[in-house]
């Protein structure tokens, strides 16, 4: 196949260009695919593959949602659009990821500092509330996630770390950029630290026409964070962020909607305390999130509209205790306890008469976890070998163990190679399991067995790294709808098999330039989920002095993107990137950003057309 082989050219066009120049150490690690782990847990516990996105990437991307930057930088993962601007999360809705061809529904897991975000009445993930301000990093697990965070994170997950202050004083940035659609992006966002007292401070509003008519957006974000360290080996904090949000759906080009539109309200909040010792490390989270949806459904041009609204309100709380332990030499166990409610409550209302309420549901569910996973090092911990199993109980379906187990071995100092196995599962959503016709109270979790072998190389003093990764998933008891005795109902009947590869590249040429490049190769036979067979991603990066230039590619082949007749659909896109610095007191930086500048048509989801060419500029300036 041509297309891997694209890849490695790329990197050996890079690599036959090989400077003496000292790596700048803003570009080392620009789009660099490193190793770490949640925060429930030492790096070196986990063999899982585990991707970082970090600020430097989100900040040069200029995006505003983090979901185009996550699915840039980490091969293997897809997120689904529907148009310029805004997600959405009733019908029609995308920003679905998928991670190795499994997603939709809650399958992948988001997180904002270790606390779960997801609907707790639908089960499906909030895309238009994982902004991209003050985010510090991203950590992208592919791979079953559930023996940490147990259901939903059956295909992975997505931990979004907020920014910390750690230097003392006060400093911040502020953005403003403007573009097609009559788009306007603001945001803002800083941070102080005195003594033992830390805080950071962001908000973030968003608007715009779309690119069709009847797809207007707008989305405003507030978030806070203070931490006091009360001493060397404890600190204490809190996070606080709260998301308005209204999205208008304009329908396909097949089934046009007008008067389509989503209002969501959504916040979240939680207090925490970590401790760090010579042999142990740990920590306590208490949390708690909720939403608000107001939904009109819309009604085809020449019909009749609507009579009600319908609402949704739900939550999802619950509380995490984690503990790390070195007992010897080359040896931690990690140990934790999980509990969480969650649920929610939905009904109609009448647009002429608001008392007046229909189709009333309320439900709510309860799990609690307990997990324990250990790693010995040998020789010198050359070799590592992990081991880890999760029991899980949930009020509807009862008891899921969960075992995961793997090797990392070092061949040299900078290189790795991984051999994972693990489980991940999902439980059955409130939807699912009790709303509408189509609902089955006896519904179990839905089971993927995923094995993985993988390899990761610096060389060069860390301007050149090489990674691939091989996989096979196994998956069982998926939830489907099928008709049953003349009607549909969810059940739970699928079987899937995904197998597949991927590769990454990185190299820095000199303190000018610098190239990177992933490449995706799936194959399944599930086609229950828009996933692309091929993903290509590249880009070039040149930053003479106060100038900074970003040329990428995205390409896609053999997208399963809904068509009625099975026909894929493939696109390949070309982005630019300019920004220009002055050093002033206070640096003042113009942004450019172009995408699609070859004005592409393409449906990511059949019948939503997305945007020709866009443009957008603006300014941004720290203090």
């Amino acid at each position: 196949m041509k297309h891997p082989l694209l890849v490695l050219s790329v990197i050996a066009v890079g690599a036959a260009s090989l400077s003496a120049t000292p790596l700048d150490e803003d570009t080392l690690h620009l789009k660099e695919v490193l190793v770490t782990a949640p925060a429930k847990t030492n790096v070196m516990l986990t063999p899982l593959d585990v991707s970082v996105v970090t600020s430097t990437v989100i900040e040069k991307s200029t995006e505003s949602s983090l979901m185009p930057v996550i699915q840039h930088n980490v091969p293997g993962v897809f997120v689904t659009e529907r148009g310029f601007a805004g997600y959405g999360v009733s019908n029609g809705a995308a920003g679905s990821m998928s991670i190795r061809g499994v997603g939709d529904n809650n399958r992948v897991l988001f997180l904002i500092d270790g606390q779960p975000q997801w609907a707790g009445l639908f089960g499906h993930s909030l895309p238009d509330i994982y902004v991209s301000n003050g985010v510090e990093r991203v950590e992208v697990v592919k791979g079953p996630s559930s023996l940490l965070y147990g259901s939903g994170a059956m295909a992975g997950s997505v931990n979004i770390i907020t920014r910390h202050h750690t230097e003392d004083g006060v400093s911040g940035r502020a953005r403003a950029m403007f573009g097609s659609f009559t788009t306007q992006k603001f945001d803002v966002s800083t941070g102080f630290k005195k003594g033992k007292l830390s805080g950071v401070a962001a908000g973030q509003v968003n608007r715009s026409n779309g690119n069709r008519e009847g797809s207007e957006f707008w989305l405003a974000n507030e978030y806070l964070h203070m931490q006091y360290s009360a001493s060397g080996h404890w600190n204490v904090g809190t996070n606080v962020e709260m998301t308005q949000t209204k999205s208008n759906n304009p329908g396909t080009l097949q089934s046009p909607l007008l008067s389509m539109w989503t209002r969501m309200d959504r916040g979240m909040a939680s207090v925490f305390a970590n401790d760090r010792y010579g042999i142990a490390n740990g920590g306590a989270q208490a949390w708690i999130s909720w939403g608000k949806h107001l939904i009109d459904d819309g009604y085809a041009p020449g019909g009749t509209p609507r009579s009600y609204l319908f609402n949704s309100t739900d939550y999802n709380m619950g509380f995490t205790v984690f503990q790390t332990v070195n007992p010897w030499q080359m040896a931690d166990i990690s140990a934790g306890i999980d509990f969480q409610h969650w649920g929610g409550h939905s009904w109609n209302t009448d647009k002429a008469d608001p008392s007046q309420r229909t189709s009333d549901f309320h439900q709510g569910e309860n799990e609690v976890a307990g997990y324990v996973m250990m790693q010995q090092g040998f020789f010198s911990d050359r070799l590592s070998v992990n081991a880890g199993v999760r029991l899980q109980h949930g009020s509807q379906y009862g008891n899921v163990w969960v075992p995961q187990a793997g090797v990392i071995y070092h061949p040299a100092a900078a290189a790795d190679i991984k051999f994972s196995y693990g489980k991940g599962f999902r439980s059955p959503n409130l939807r699912e399991l009790y709303m509408y016709g189509m609902a089955n109270s006896d519904l179990r979790p839905e089971y993927m067995y995923n094995y993985e072998l993988a390899y990761n190389q610096h060389l060069l003093s860390g301007r050149l790294m090489l990674g691939a990764a091989l996989y096979f998933i196994d998956g069982k008891d998926q939830i489907l709808m099928i008709p049953v005795d003349g009607r549909n109902r969810w059940m739970n009947v699928g079987k899937f098999h995904n197998k597949g590869f991927e590769l990454q590249g990185a190299y820095t040429i000199n303190s000018l330039w610098n190239i990177q490049a992933n490449y995706a190769y799936l194959h399944t036979d599930n086609n229950s989920v828009i996933a692309p067979k091929n993903t290509l991603n590249a880009e070039l990066n040149y930053t003479p002095g106060p100038l900074s230039f970003t040329l990428s590619s995205n390409t896609v082949w053999s997208l399963q993107n809904g068509n009625p007749t099975g026909a894929t659909a493939s696109y390949s896109l070309l982005n630019l990137r300019a920004s220009y610095t002055m050093g002033l007191r206070m640096p003042l930086t113009y942004l450019v950003k172009l995408d699609n500048i070859t004005n592409r048509h393409y449906d990511v989801i059949y019948g939503r057309p997305m945007p020709g060419i866009t443009i957008m500029g603006g300014v941004e300036f720290k203090f």
